[in-house]
């Protein structure tokens, strides 16, 4: 990891363990609803409506996370990078007001 002079870890740097952990907790997230539809399937042997339900239940759950997860880092991606100003809309610095027209001597 790169660290500046104070100790402190840099802004790319540190995006990247948001994004790697982030990434992470979705993931692990999503394995822990797979088991527990899975187990939920297992343990009711053979009703169709209600494994129809377990897993209609666990897919929306990781369809939701996955697409809040993505949804927030993609807008997370877009404001800092208009807050820098490498986004589509660069900051335009204001210009000095146009100089006053010379006055004419009669």
């Amino acid at each position: 990891m790169n660290r500046n002079g104070t100790g402190a870890i840099a802004d790319a740097d540190l995006e990247k363990i948001r994004a790697r952990y982030g990434l992470l907790a979705v993931v692990i997230s999503n394995l822990a609803i797979a088991a527990v539809a899975i187990f939920g399937v297992w343990r009711l042997g053979g009703d169709k409506a209600v494994i129809v339900g377990i897993l209609t239940a666990a897919f929306t759950a990781v369809s939701g996370m996955t697409t809040a997860y993505l949804g927030i880092k993609a807008v997370s991606n877009t404001a800092r990078s208009i807050a820098l100003g490498n986004g589509a809309f660069p900051r335009h610095t204001e210009a000095a007001p146009p100089a006053p027209p010379a006055q004419r001597v009669p």
